[in-house]
C-alpha cells in the first residue's frame, strides 16, 4: 500500500498494544533523491538520513516495538562511488559512537547483520564495541543491515547445512524450514511483522528474503530523510486495520 496522507506528528499512536508489530523492518530508501530535490550533494541526503535513524529508533522503542530492523547498506551499494562510499563509513563510524549513550540510556541491544568483508577495520571497532556494551540490554533490539544481501545470506546458509550434513550432524531428511532459519544470519530474532520502505519503490531489493515471507508492507512516498514520527505511526495504523490470515481463512 502506498500512503501519500499522513496526520499531524502530535497525534498519539491509538493502537491496542495486541494489534502493534512485534518487529518492524525498513528499506531507508530516498536519501539521494532527496538532496537533489534540495539541490544538495547526495552525501548531504544521508547525512539528513541520520537524524531519521534517530527519531524512528526512539520512537519505536517509547512504542515497545520488539524489534527495529534498518537496511543500512545493501552488498550491491559498493558499486557507489567511492567518495560516496566513504562518507557512509564515516556515518556508520560517527553512529555508532555518538549513539552508544542513546542506546544505553533507553536499554536498547544493537546486533548487525551482514558479512563484514569489505567494511573497513575501525568501523568494525566502533561496531563491535556497541553491540558488546549494550548485550546486556533487555529492551527493544536494533538490528542494523550492513553489507547485507538475502541471497548472500541464504548462500551462507546453505553452506552452513551443507557442512552440517557433511560432518555428519545432520542428515538430508532432517532439513526442515527451522533447520534454514536457525543457519540465517537472524536466527533467534522474530520475523518482520511490518516492512517500510520510503521514497515510494514498490520492490523489496533484496532485503530479508526468505523472513518476510507474510510480512506486510507499507510504501510512502515520503524519502527517508523527510520519514517522521507520524509516518511510522501512519504505517502502524495500517497494519493494525489489516487481516493477517497467513494463507488461511479467518472464522
Amino acid at each position: 500500500m502506498v500512503d501519500t496522507t499522513v496526520q499531524s506528528e502530535t497525534d498519539e499512536l491509538d493502537v491496542p498494544v495486541e494489534r502493534r508489530p512485534r518487529h518492524i523492518a525498513v528499506i531507508m530508501d530516498g536519501n539521494g533523491r532527496w538532496a537533489q530535490r534540495q539541490n544538495l550533494p547526495r552525501i548531504e541526503g544521508h547525512r539528513h538520513g541520520v537524524a531519521s535513524v534517530r527519531r524512528t529508533t526512539e520512537e519505536c522503542a517509547r512504542l515497545g516495538v520488539e524489534q527495529l530492523t534498518l537496511y543500512c547498506l545493501s552488498s550491491e551499494n559498493w558499486k557507489r562511488p567511492a567518495l560516496e562510499l566513504d562518507f557512509l563509513m564515516h556515518l556508520l563510524e560517527q553512529y555508532m559512537i555518538e549513539e552508544r549513550r542513546t542506546i544505553m540510556d533507553q536499554n536498547i541491544r544493537v546486533e548487525v547483520v551482514g558479512r563484514r568483508d569489505g567494511i573497513p577495520a575501525s568501523v568494525l571497532a566502533q561496531i563491535d564495541k556497541t553491540i558488546e556494551l549494550s548485550r546486556s540490554n533487555t529492551g527493544m533490539r536494533l538490528c542494523l543491515a550492513i553489507n547485507y544481501g538475502a541471497r548472500r545470506e541464504l548462500v551462507d546458509a546453505v553452506r552452513h547445512i551443507a557442512r552440517a550434513v557433511s560432518d555428519g550432524k545432520l542428515t538430508a531428511d532432517d532439513i526442515d524450514e527451522q533447520t534454514v532459519s536457525d543457519a540465517l544470519y537472524t536466527a533467534q530474532m522474530p520475523d518482520p511483522d511490518l516492512v517500510i520502505r520510503t521514497a515510494g519503490e514498490m520492490r523489496v531489493s533484496n532485503f530479508l528474503l526468505w523472513q518476510i515471507s507474510y510480512a506486510e508492507i507499507w510504501v510512502t512516498e515520503r524519502c527517508w530523510p523527510d520519514f517522521r514520527e507520524a509516518d511510522l505511526h501512519a504505517a502502524i495504523r495500517d497494519f493494525a486495520a489489516r487481516d493477517r490470515r497467513f494463507g488461511g481463512l479467518n472464522r
